[in-house]
């Protein structure tokens, strides 16, 4: 979980994006970087093999700070879809905060999609997240190709959940902010009372979302 190191006034906050091999999580930080100001990101740095694009993961710091100058840190990181990386994944998951899971749009990636997201679910209890409790947000990405699922099946199968939806083509940049800004806005909603952002530190939802400020 979020970390609060008192002698730096600062909180370190960790959010993953997770889903199976090449549904564009690596594209989402790559696009997530190119809109934010330079002041408020840091260096991102990738992993890639042969086998999957993010062997373990890439880390894209960004801050935000309140006019009392208390800072939040947040460190975005991916995981590699491949199931030979299980092990990485479950240390990548650890202690977060928040949490994007990536489905690829494509018809025939269905079977690939349940598979992670039960993947995710397991992993999570295996490393103590309840995640009827931690910020998750669904994103169908790939909506730039053909021979994709239709929005209205997405919503059907996925609204019961009652997880919000984003659609996306990471490639293209579409869809890739609005993710991003729903879970830093339920991000905030589960930290703000354990620790006590707004009464104490100052640090209100705008100030989570100030990150996403474009240069």
């Amino acid at each position: 979980m979020a970390e609060l190191i008192g002698e730096e006034n600062k909180l370190v906050v960790k959010l993953v994006y997770y889903g199976p091999a090449l549904s564009g999580k690596t594209t989402n930080l790559m696009r997530l970087h190119d809109l934010l100001d330079e002041g408020r990101r840091g260096e991102l740095m990738t992993f890639e093999t042969k086998g999957d694009r993010t062997l373990f993961f890439d880390l894209l710091p960004l801050v935000a700070r309140s006019e009392s100058g208390f800072t939040v840190k947040f460190k975005l990181f991916t995981v590699p879809g491949q199931v030979a990386h299980d092990a990485t994944r479950k240390a990548v998951l650890s202690r977060a905060d928040g949490i994007v899971f990536v489905a690829d749009s494509r018809n025939d990636q269905a079977m690939h999609n349940f598979e992670s997201f039960d993947n995710l679910e397991r992993n999570a209890r295996r490393v103590g997240l309840d995640l009827d409790k931690t910020p998750l947000v669904i994103q169908f990405n790939k909506r730039d190709l053909n021979d994709i699922v239709s929005e209205t099946e997405v919503l059907q199968r996925w609204q019961p959940t009652g997880l919000p939806i984003h659609f996306a083509s990471a490639l293209r940049g579409n869809g890739v902010r609005e993710t991003f800004a729903q879970l830093l806005v339920r991000t905030h909603r589960a930290l703000d009372a354990p620790f006590q952002l707004g009464r104490r530190h100052g640090i209100e939802v705008d100030h989570f979302l100030q990150v996403l400020n474009a240069a």
